[in-house]
This record gives C-alpha cells, structure tokens and sequence, in this order.
C-alpha cells in the first residue's frame, strides 16, 4: 500500500470555503478528483487541484524510490480535511476617526492518496454511503383529528 501526502499551509481562503470544496473529492479516484476540481466553480477548487496533483507526484516519487510499479488510476483520496490557519488582522478607516476590524483568514490543506489493500476497497471508497431517513409521527396530543 502507496500513501503519499501532500499540504498547503496558509492559504487565504477561508477554512468553510475550503472545506466545500474538500467534501467533493473525499473518497473519490484521484482522476476522478481532478477531474471534479478542474471544472467545480468555487474559488477555493484551484488550490486543491494543485495540491491532489502534488500528491499524485509524491505518490510516483515514492513508488520510484522503493522500486515497485504505481498506476495512477488506483490511487484514490483516503483522506482530505482543512484546519484553520492564522487570521491576519487588518484596520480600515470608517468615519469620524473610527477603525474597522478586518479579518482575513487562512487555512491548511490537507490530502492523502492512497492505494488500496484489496480490490474490494476501492468499490467502497467510490460508492457514496447510503442514507436512510426515518421518520416519525405521533398523533398523540394532536387535536387535528378530533371532532
């Protein structure tokens, strides 16, 4: 099993945008990532690109160094998460002499490529998890019904 990693430290986006776009990639192919990534609209889906793509390479260089073969398309996205990173505190002028707090936020990266053990794995990291929703309705202390 080939893990690579790859990071990206403060960056100016913020943690939630960032996190919109690492929700769309996590436990997919990492083909199939880029892919997503090349034409997903938010701002943030740049960076990301670049960093699944760095991963890719990490993955290569390291197959390399230990001299076993690596095919790209086995690779998939085991793991993907943004922290918070520093906020850079900037003032703007307002009126009568009064300063404006502007924070501008920055966030770290983080993914994690991976192949998988068994074949079996990678059905399950493509396929989206189920979700069923229950729903529950008591007609009890309703008086709707009653006449």
């Amino acid at each position: 099993m080939v893990e690579s990693i790859a990071r990206v430290k403060h960056i100016r986006v913020t943690a939630t945008k960032a996190r919109r776009v690492v929700n769309l990639i996590r436990g997919k192919q990492a083909m199939e990532a880029l892919a997503i990534l090349k034409f997903a609209p938010q701002g943030a889906s740049e960076p990301v690109y670049k960093l699944v793509a760095s991963a890719i390479a990490n993955a290569k260089v390291k197959a390399d160094a230990a001299g076993s073969y690596l095919d790209e398309q086995d690779l998939f996205v085991s793991a993907a998460y943004v922290d918070e990173g520093t906020t850079l505190k900037r003032f703007q002028p307002r009126a009568q002499g009064r300063a404006f707090q502007i924070l501008k936020r920055t966030s770290h990266i983080t993914i994690v490529l991976a192949t998988p053990d068994e074949p079996a794995l990678v059905a399950k990291a493509t396929k989206p998890a189920k979700t069923t929703r229950v729903s529950t309705s008591s007609t009890t202390g309703s008086k709707a019904g009653k006449k």
